[in-house]
């Protein structure tokens, strides 16, 4: 996704912005190729008010030359940042293999499964019926909802029990959990009192996949691992 962002000033240039992912192994060629593109790295003080690189726990943002900039979001904070590194240490940390918890749910079907690196490790994928929407209206439309709605909570509930057996026991040792699919039905599988420990390690982004079958949940590091760039350069 791209904008035009409105210069405050009409001695400086109009700016673009769009949003992208690099892949942990990538991000230090493409550090390298966008301070080439954009002149080097800009000289203290010059268009960023501080430092070229200026890092905290959640963010990592680099300005060029040219007074372009690479906001990158941090995967799984916090970063410790490192001040003697260029990167403020942004690409060992996104490349250090994790094990990370992976539950996706859908109305009707879920995946989860334990990732170390992007590797998995241990996984399930199961499939309940939920019955679709209908049109129809009066006393059969009502009993209608009441099955889809006695469906829906038996298949969160036969996710939670397998996310129990599959997850759980890995709680100590997981560095995160990482959801997706349907917000509501990840909230309402997550609801158990078993898997309190869980909630407490979930972490961005969320992920938006479709119908959660074992490929699916198979190509998910692709994304989690992914560094978020808020890439604004000059026209």
């Amino acid at each position: 996704m791209s904008s035009s962002v409105p210069s405050a000033s009409t001695s400086e240039p109009e700016r673009t912005e769009r949003d992208l992912t690099v892949g942990p192994e990538r991000l230090d060629r493409w550090l390298a190729g966008f301070f080439e593109r954009h002149g080097g790295a800009a000289d203290v003080g010059e268009h960023t008010g501080g430092d070229a690189v200026r890092a905290s726990t959640e963010t990592v943002t680099f300005v060029a030359a040219d007074g372009a900039r690479a906001e990158c979001a941090v995967p799984f904070p916090p970063l410790r940042a490192n001040p003697a590194l260029p990167d403020a240490g942004l690409v060992g940390h996104a490349a250090r293999d994790r094990r990370v918890g992976v539950l996706l749910v859908r109305m009707g079907g879920y995946a989860t499964g334990v990732f170390v690196g992007r590797r998995l490790e241990v996984s399930k994928v199961g499939a309940r019926l939920v019955q679709g929407r209908t049109a129809a209206g009066g006393w059969s439309q009502q009993r209608f909802a009441r099955r889809r709605e006695k469906q829906a909570r038996e298949a969160f509930e036969a996710a939670a029990d397998v996310v129990a057996r599959v997850l759980l026991p890995h709680a100590a040792d997981l560095d995160a959990v990482v959801v997706g699919g349907d917000r509501r039905a990840v909230a309402q599988v997550l609801e158990d009192a078993r898997l309190a420990p869980l909630r407490t390690l979930v972490t961005g982004p969320h992920l938006h996949v479709p119908d959660p079958k074992l490929a699916v949940l198979r190509n998910t590091p692709e994304e989690f691992r992914a560094v978020r760039i808020r890439l604004t350069q000059p026209r």
